[in-house]
């Protein structure tokens, strides 16, 4: 287990600096001067210059590349080309709100989904598992932003239930804080709420159908320990595997959802970052999603390990 571990890890981190290359370059390669944004187009070629050389943007591509992860390896992103502000603080400000909502997120989704799941499968084809996969099918489908704008629509504008966008910390108002990210966890919960659904009723189906199951069955175990003690810890590792790349979709779906609900998250940061031209603040966002995004899949892979004992012991 430690081998597979440390395995892991080192994977992570060749995926992690791939990742960082590959954001670096690919933001100097897109059309525009974020100097010139800067300084607007009536800035002399002496301004330009000096301020192209100020921000290090005059030498080469590998040189920028070396000095910017050599600073990031120290915890220092660089400083933002719009606001002259430590990137670091600023993802350190927004961080918090965009996992504090994608937990919310998750957990509605998980609790919901493999419950939903595993009643489907045990009740296929009665009444329940069609209602249960037309609503996975149909959230599956369904685009955030545009669950966002209908919800603001009905439940802020005409039935003035919630607010239509801000958000404000549960730690200084946790009312208002609730009823500010009931529709955005909403939103951003749904896809992780199908896909789970869907891959729990597939896995358990695939799962009671096995001569254990039976056997479990015929020795007059009850239905609820069959299910729960037998057949779902086998059918649960596919559903970790889900559950992992959720984390990605849960940290990208917040770019859509945060601008939507107007929410001072990391995600909008990254949004006005890209039209700004502000390369380091978009490089920070890039890779601080990266890391989540590895980390989660490195605790899925170590998890195996916990609930399948041929995983733990190869």
């Amino acid at each position: 287990m430690g081998a597979f571990i440390v395995r892991r890890l080192i994977q992570t981190v060749i995926v992690l600096v791939i990742v960082s290359f590959i954001a670096f370059s690919i933001l100097h390669l897109l059309p525009g001067d974020p100097v010139l944004t800067m300084l607007g187009m009536e800035a002399t070629p002496a301004q330009v210059e000096a301020l192209r050389h100020e921000l290090g943007l005059d030498r080469p591509f590998l040189v920028q590349y070396a000095h910017w992860f050599t600073n990031v390896l120290q915890g220092d992103f660089g400083r933002s080309i719009v606001y002259r502000d430590s990137v670091a603080k600023m993802i350190v400000k927004r961080l918090p709100v965009t996992f504090y909502l994608g937990l919310i997120a998750l957990v509605i989704s998980t609790l919901i989904s493999i419950p939903a799941g595993i009643i489907s499968a045990v009740r296929r084809g009665s009444f329940l598992d069609s209602v249960i996969t037309v609503s996975a099918n149909i959230g599956m489908a369904t685009p955030i932003f545009w669950l966002g704008i209908l919800g603001i629509y009905f439940f802020a504008l005409r039935l003035g239930w919630l607010p239509v966008q801000g958000y404000t910390s549960p730690l200084n108002n946790f009312w208002l804080s609730t009823r500010q990210v009931i529709m955005p966890s909403i939103c951003l919960g749904i896809l992780p709420l199908a896909s789970l659904t869907r891959q729990t009723r597939s896995s358990m189906l695939e799962v009671i159908r096995q001569d254990y199951i039976r056997t479990a069955r015929s020795k007059g175990l009850k239905e609820r320990s069959v299910i729960t003690g037998h057949a779902l810890k086998n059918a649960i590792i596919p559903v970790i595997t889900l559950l992992g790349l959720q984390v990605r979709n849960l940290v990208g779906g917040s770019v859509l959802v945060e601008t939507v609900f107007n929410i001072p998250g990391m995600g909008r940061l990254m949004v006005t970052g890209v039209f700004d031209k502000d390369f380091p603040v978009v490089q920070g966002c890039i890779l601080v999603i990266a890391l989540v995004v590895a980390l989660a899949n490195l605790v899925v892979d170590i998890s195996y390990g916990f609930f399948d004992p041929r995983i733990r012991n190869e």
